[in-house]
């Protein structure tokens, strides 16, 4: 590669790349289709967790040249955990669990940090720029099919900073819902992970749950939403070019979360480019284990209800009693131990499908399931009341934006 390097994507993996890069006296370009970084969220709330490795996150981008400090985050060490059966208990840690960043345009939101830290670093980004990928170096675009997808709803609300995660197979089929509320503005998101029809009533019956449990004093700002493609690719280097983020598969299957295997996976493109690692090996070293084992632990949660989740949620409780520190359950279950490793074939027959891609690439991706008998339920009269409400705040110019003719399968 020359002494120029282009990146497709101004996301957090492709503007962690380019920071790196220009930092290191390399003519960087980025192109990015939106017209910002951040334009595809929307001010929504996102976590980045704590618990796939031992280093502190944000001590860890400090050594690679990365300023935490550039945006605004709140550190987590405890959340209300709510079973299936709505009983709430309380893992916590002493350190930082997660920590909570805003998606969007705005300055403080983290997608406008990694944004500045590029420029201030000598990159060069190009909003509106569509290009051809094979023109690129490193390829850092967002998702192109759907394995999952999220809807939200953004409020302002007088609840203190707070966050919940609730397991409960009713309000987000084969996966999770959550609250959180930073600074008087909350998110309520239910996460589906299989195919619905009318999937904005999960939602509806979601936020109506957390009206009933929670003093909100709820004021409807708009809705968002988002899609994640679940996939794991054979290679990530593929005719001299790098996929990182996303467009490389760097995703976390059982909960979705992606920005710490985002940002890490362009630092390690960026560390390749100048000959400090092999990007193939280094990624295989660290992300893909972790990747594997969370599609593992996808496959196991795919085949339970609210019985499982019961399990889970009163295991973790357990474990926090034994060892003091709910964090290191979360650490266990993303350790590949040998029981679940041996689940790896069958969870790569039974729930990945292999794809060619467009660019010639081999995947094998995890599809949007079907729903199931028990996913069909009449609304309550509450969550019927919260869709009533939703319609007036859109008509009176609330913003909606994303809907379920985003997704494709």
């Amino acid at each position: 590669m020359g002494e120029r390097i282009d990146i497709l994507g101004a996301g957090l993996s492709g503007l962690a790349a380019a920071t790196i890069l220009a930092k290191s006296g390399k003519e960087v370009h980025v192109h990015e289709i939106r017209k910002d970084s951040g334009a595809r969220f929307d001010g929504d709330f996102q976590g980045i967790e704590n618990w796939t490795s031992d280093i502190d996150f944000f001590d860890e981008m400090r050594e690679w040249g990365l300023d935490p400090d550039e945006f605004k985050s709140n550190a987590f060490d405890v959340i209300d955990l709510i079973h299936p059966d709505d009983v709430i208990t309380n893992p916590k840690t002493k350190g930082a669990a997660f920590r909570v960043v805003e998606r969007g345009t705005d300055e403080h939101c983290i997608d406008q940090g990694f944004k500045r830290m590029a420029i201030t670093a000598g990159a060069n980004i190009h909003y509106g720029s569509k290009v051809n990928p094979n023109d690129c170096d490193i390829i850092a675009a967002g998702p192109k099919d759907s394995s999952a997808i999220a809807f939200g709803e953004i409020f302002h609300t007088d609840h203190p900073n707070h966050v919940a995660f609730q397991l409960n197979d009713k309000l987000a089929p084969g996966a999770y819902s959550y609250l959180i509320v930073i600074d008087g503005v909350g998110l309520i998101c239910t996460c589906l992970w299989r195919q619905q029809k009318k999937s904005g009533r999960y939602l509806n019956e979601t936020i109506a749950w957390y009206d009933e449990h929670y003093v909100l004093n709820r004021r409807p700002i708009k809705r968002v939403g988002g899609k994640g493609d679940f996939s794991l690719p054979t290679k990530y280097i593929h005719e001299e070019k790098i996929y990182v983020g996303e467009a490389g598969g760097l995703q976390d299957f059982m909960w979705g979360f992606g920005m710490r295997y985002a940002i890490t996976s362009g630092v390690l493109a960026a560390q390749s480019i100048l000959q400090q690692c092999d990007y193939e090996v280094e990624v295989k070293k660290r992300l893909v284990p972790l990747i594997k084992i969370s599609a593992i632990n996808r496959f196991l949660m795919n085949r339970v209800g609210d019985r499982g989740f019961k399990i889970v949620a009163r295991y973790w409780m357990r474990d926090q009693k034994r060892k003091g520190d709910g964090l290191r359950f979360m650490k266990w279950v993303y350790q590949p131990g040998i029981i679940r490793k041996s689940l790896w074939p069958i969870v790569k027959i039974g729930m990945l499908r292999k794809k060619i891609l467009a660019d010639g690439r081999i995947v094998h991706r995890m599809p949007f399931r079907k729903s199931l008998k028990r996913d069909l339920w009449e609304p309550t009269d509450k969550a019927l009341e919260v869709g009533a409400q939703w319609n007036l705040v859109r008509k009176g110019g609330g913003k909606l934006s994303f809907t379920e003719s985003d997704v494709k399968n």
